[in-house]
């Protein structure tokens, strides 16, 4: 007598309610092939985790400030900050990635980047349009005065990539974006009589 195998029908019940232990500390860096030193690694990550959490909330600044914008401008600012929000948006996401490619762990908690932030929490209403936009300003000169400093630490510490994402991503937008704003609150007729 021949002994068939019995064949056992896949399972496509997913696997739910899963817990799991924390494999890697937030603040700690596994060691990668990146031709770059673990302090230099540990230094690039802490810096990168301050940006992306102060960037995290500049990105949710634009969001709240597009919705509640209002005025004679709020077509054109609506547009505007929402277009600043998406860029910042990407931003966040090459900066967490930065952090993972150095064996970091990025701040990708909303809670977490809200505890370590150091970017202003704004009211939870609505403020007037000058005021929404000189917040927006605020925010960008935090993290710009931040991004300048931690640029030039990257890169005397040999860390190119990490320094060119903070000149050519966080550096180069954020400046952009802030002489777009600031235009908004200069007081110019719009015809001379």
């Amino acid at each position: 007598m021949t002994a068939k195998t019995e064949k056992k029908p896949h399972d496509s019940q997913p696997w739910l309610h899963q817990k799991g232990v924390e494999i890697q500390e937030f603040g700690t860096v596994r060691q990668f092939p990146v031709g770059l030193s673990y302090d230099t690694r540990m230094y690039a990550c802490e810096r990168l985790n301050q940006l992306l959490a102060d960037t995290q909330m500049l990105h949710w600044l634009y969001k709240k400030h597009h919705w509640l914008m209002r005025g004679p401008t709020f077509y054109q600012l609506h547009l505007l900050l929402d277009k600043h929000a998406g860029e910042q948006l990407e931003i966040i996401d090459e900066l967490a990635e930065r952090v993972q490619t150095l064996g970091g762990v990025a701040v990708g908690d909303p809670r977490h980047a809200a505890e370590i932030t150091v970017v202003p929490r704004p009211p939870n209403g609505a403020e007037e349009v000058p005021a929404m936009i000189s917040r927006l300003l605020e925010a960008h000169e935090t993290i710009l005065t931040a991004a300048h400093d931690a640029a030039k630490r990257t890169d005397e510490m040999g860390d190119d990539g990490t320094n060119d994402l903070i000149v050519s991503g966080v550096i180069r937008t954020g400046e952009l974006q802030a002489w777009f704003l600031a235009e908004h609150l200069v007081d110019t007729p719009l015809v001379r009589s």
